[in-house]
């Protein structure tokens, strides 16, 4: 069996056999490269290692593709209440430990100012709607309304809610006229 695996894919549970031997993976073998960093931001502070593991000889020949194993452990501080979490992750790629760092961080930043906006904000995570595409099609309408709000100036959509929600010509104008 061959597997073509692009840039790098989180490696989770519910892949047990290939979860165990990337475990054993970073567990038995030194990384070739290491990056830590330190953020604070808010009321929490946040240290991350990223651990790049190019000695493979844990990991089955099914996943032949695979150049790099990578972990990545956070820990840190938020609202006064410590945490510890690791995480895994496979690459077709032989990229040094800053630069996993960058992509990984950067695809978080994208996934959590998306998702942390519809779940807050829209409170769909809530939601009672789960027939059928309604789901989803009300998704893509919550992702529509905050590209507009962003697209016009609003960074906070809560500002954006407090400020047009009673307007629904402004509403309009946003929606068919975005350059205003």
């Amino acid at each position: 069996m061959t597997v073509t695996i692009i840039t790098r894919v989180a490696v989770k549970g519910n892949q047990k056999k290939l979860y165990q031997q990337v475990q054993l993976t970073t567990e038995q073998t030194q990384p070739s490269s290491v990056d830590i960093s330190e953020d604070r931001s808010r009321n929490r502070v946040v240290s991350r290692t990223v651990s790049v593991f190019n000695n493979l000889l844990g990991i089955s020949s099914e996943w032949e593709g695979i150049k790099s194993v990578i972990r990545v452990e956070r820990q840190g501080t938020r609202a006064s209440v410590n945490y510890y979490q690791t995480a895994y992750y496979i690459s077709s790629l032989k990229l040094s430990a800053a630069e996993f760092a960058v992509g990984i961080q950067g695809h978080w930043g994208i996934e959590n100012r998306l998702h942390w906006v519809k779940d807050v904000v829209f409170r769909e995570d809530t939601s009672l709607i789960r027939h059928s595409q309604a789901a989803a099609n009300f998704s893509v309408i919550r992702q529509l309304a905050i590209a507009i709000c962003r697209l016009h100036g609003y960074s906070s959509l809560t500002t954006a809610i407090r400020s047009i929600a009673h307007d629904l010509e402004q509403i309009f104008l946003m929606i068919i006229n975005p350059e205003l």
